[in-house]
């Protein structure tokens, strides 16, 4: 069975049962509760003394709209695709793979549980500010057992406990209403509608601050629009749910937030405001109903992501991405993802035994302005790609993930540089880490999109270009064969030849029903290229002669971007089908396709791959770079490609015919390898003809030797091994090689 398979098989018959939320309970509801928190009881009231109403007002208004973009453009994405488990992870894993989703999702998953403990250590000091006898620690240890048993019981008891807390929440806001209503906003509208002067905090002894210093204070609190998202899993529509119940809740605590800082900003002065963190509990008709608003406030905002956290893991669990998948991704019969909720909360436990996270506290903020910034970028990825598959019911203005993506990475460098940049940096080191793992995707993505769009305008920009790229140039292979073992035979050689940049197409050409066959063992070769570094592709030709069907395709494929520009000639084949070669040569040269015969020596083989012999030999009287170096850049790429890979020496040998031309050929030679700045030191100048040359040479593990004009007859090299003992490789250029670019 597949992993496909065993994935589907995970997400629906463990699901029997699994109670379904709606817009209001699944989405609208955790996240209202989470952006209504403590900094809303707690800071706006210092916000609004620090910035006055109207720099608060423009503060609220700048961390919504970042807010409010992240969420067109992550409802625009969640309308594109059947999102599953694991909310903004599963998101951006379905969009740019496993590895990014998990390089993102792993710091989230951490980052939430480290939330949870702060969203505790918050209940704590409301709940000291009525009982401030009672044991800190002990008052943690019973928030959190309530708190893991809510959301270990089922999604729906914590949906039913945030039900209540906002109807706690409700009654705060309503005894706000009541102050208000019984004369609270004594400060005249013309005083309380003013710029703030910045003057600081208890902290600094109000020794003045900035204004993105306050508006760092507050924007945790527009953080908080994934919590619905994070319930993706376990959404009746979450298509339909997501987008909805997120827009719904930013607009309603918008509002919310902005009619509390004017209320706020009526009801103390300056001096009240940036000096008492509790003012707003003070001035309200009922502080006993604020305070439990405060309370409700953390409790939620806990319980949100006690749920959410352990979605994310257990989407990883499916997925893979992290050891024991399979045992994280365990569901009961109710589809509660009870393993992962066991290390989640052994996770929160040991983070609240640390009883201080202010080091760290900000960290957590920071991932999720990482998460907003990756799910703008998914969206401006899926707009500029063009794709037919890009269909969102949700759509938005190309502007509006830009303004996102710009207003979360602004937004981060304002809170903390450092902390930033440690940030990126660990999702960029888990993302290293998930790369090497060879993760298997069990569905598809973009990212086939992305470098398809990459190719096409790397083909669009080179076709403008007026020169060949000499520079650029790299070997992209073509076998052409009848039997896969003649490929096998080579095997070593063409990876060689071709790793790291290169590429290896196979081509099967076959005129009899085994065509199939020969298909699907070339594949397994292919796969084999793949795995060691070198791109390769199989094709499959049927035709009933060999130099036909490769003339063919290399006819069609002389307009391509991508196309080949080595044809690889195996003496291995057939006599039948060695016949066929020099048509296939002499195509290749109206081509401008080089060609590379391989003629093995039965027994020597490939050797020890310690040295490798090139030939130069001139049929001109002089041996000058003026006159080109002649067919031997072919001859000479190959033999570096070699060194590289083998880590051999090269050789570099004349034949001379003339006595007269052996300074000329030494001068030639250091002069090759000046211009060509090739690491060579073993040169030689023999004197005779080439076979004699061949014959009396020093020895190599292979020999490479560019075809002559006045040897087109093949059967003229097929002593060539016999003569070296070694295995050669008769090379002919294309004419777009040069070995001095």
């Amino acid at each position: 069975m597949s992993k496909n398979v065993e994935y589907k098989l995970e997400g629906s018959d463990l699901k029997i049962g699994m109670k379904k939320f709606g817009t209001f309970g699944g989405v609208f509801t955790p996240t209202l509760l989470t952006i209504l928190g403590v900094i809303m009881y707690l800071r706006l009231g210092w916000v609004v003394g620090n910035a006055g109403l109207l720099g608060a007002w423009l503060i609220i208004i700048v961390a919504f709209l970042i807010t409010l973009c992240t969420a067109l453009s992550m409802s625009s994405i969640t309308t594109n695709i059947r999102i599953g488990a694991g909310g903004a992870y599963a998101i951006i894993s379905q969009s740019l793979g496993l590895e990014v989703g998990g390089s993102l999702g792993i710091p989230r998953y951490i980052s939430q549980g480290l939330a949870v403990t702060m969203y505790i250590f918050g209940f704590r000091e409301g709940w000291l500010m009525i009982f401030p006898a009672h044991s800190a620690f002990i008052v943690d240890c019973i928030v959190f057992f309530c708190l893991y048993g809510i959301a270990y019981k089922s999604a729906d008891l914590a949906i039913k406990t945030q039900y209540f807390i906002m109807g706690i929440i409700a009654l705060s806001l309503i005894a706000v209403v009541f102050a208000a209503y019984y004369g609270s906003m004594q400060i005249p509208s013309e005083i309380a509608a003013r710029w703030g002067t910045f003057k600081g905090s208890p902290e600094n002894n109000f020794n003045g601050t900035e204004f993105w210093v306050v508006f760092a204070v507050f924007f945790p609190a527009a953080t908080g629009i994934m919590a619905g998202a994070n319930m993706s899993g376990e959404l009746k529509n979450p298509r339909q749910s997501i987008p909805k119940g997120t827009l719904w809740a930013i607009g309603v605590s918008f509002v919310i937030y902005m009619v509390l800082a004017y209320w706020v900003a009526r009801s103390a002065t300056e001096a009240e405001l940036i000096s008492n963190y509790n003012i707003m509990i003070e001035r309200s008709f009922w502080p006993p109903a604020m305070i439990a608003g405060v309370l409700g406030a953390t409790f939620s905002s806990a319980l949100a992501s006690i749920i959410g956290s352990s979605r994310i893991l257990f989407a990883m669990g499916q997925h893979r991405v992290l050891p024991m998948g399979k045992w994280l991704a365990f569901q009961n019969k109710t589809g509660q993802p009870r393993n992962a909720m066991i290390v989640t909360g052994i996770l929160i436990f040991s983070t609240m035994l640390m009883r201080d996270l202010n080091a760290i506290a900000p960290l957590v903020t920071m991932f999720f302005l990482v998460t907003y910034a990756m799910l703008n970028i998914v969206v401006i990825i899926e707009q500029n790609l063009g794709l037919m598959s890009f269909r969102p019911v949700f759509k938005v203005r190309r502007i509006i993930p830009w303004l996102g993506l710009v207003g979360s990475i602004i937004a981060m460098f304002i809170i903390n540089p450092t902390i930033s940049l440690v940030s990126w940096a660990l999702m960029f080191a888990v993302y290293s880490v998930l790369a090497r793992s060879q993760l298997e995707t069990p569905f598809e993505d973009v990212r086939s999109g992305i470098f398809a769009s990459f190719s096409e305008w790397a083909a669009k920009q080179t076709a403008r270009l007026s020169h060949t790229q000499e520079r650029s140039w790299k070997p992209n292979i073509l076998v052409p064969c009848t039997d896969a073992s003649t490929v096998l035979g080579p095997f070593p050689l063409l990876k060689d030849m071709a790793y790291s940049k290169g590429s290896a197409t196979l081509m099967g050409i076959s005129s009899t029903d085994k065509g199939k066959q020969l298909h699907d063992r070339l594949k397994q070769i292919s796969d084999a290229f793949n795995q060691g570094g070198v791109y390769s592709s199989t094709s499959l030709v049927k035709t009933g002669t060999f130099a036909n069907g490769v003339n063919y395709a290399n006819q069609a494929l002389a307009s391509a971007f991508f196309k080949p520009n080595i044809i690889f000639l195996s003496m291995m084949e057939e006599e039948e089908v060695r016949k066929e070669y020099q048509p296939i040569i002499d195509e290749a040269k109206e081509l401008e396709i080089g060609v590379v015969l391989f003629l093995p020596h039965q027994k020597a083989l490939l050797g020890q791959k310690q040295k490798v012999n090139v030939w130069l030999h001139r049929t001109t009287t002089q041996w000058t770079i003026e006159e080109g170096a002649g067919n031997i850049d072919l001859a000479i790429l190959i033999a570096y490609k070699l060194m590289l890979n083998w880590k051999a020496d090269i050789r570099l040998i004349a034949v001379i015919e003339n006595p007269k031309n052996r300074k000329k050929a030494k001068r030639y030679i250091s002069e090759i390898i000046d211009l060509a700045r090739l690491p060579i030191t073993d040169t030689l100048v023999l004197e005779g003809d080439i076979e004699s040359s061949l014959s009396e040479g020093p020895y190599a593990d292979i020999n490479i030797i560019p075809m002559y004009d006045n040897h087109t007859d093949l059967e003229y090299y097929i002593k060539f091994p016999e003569l070296t003992g070694t295995t050669c490789l008769i090379v002919n250029d294309s004419g777009h090689e040069n070995i001095l670019a």
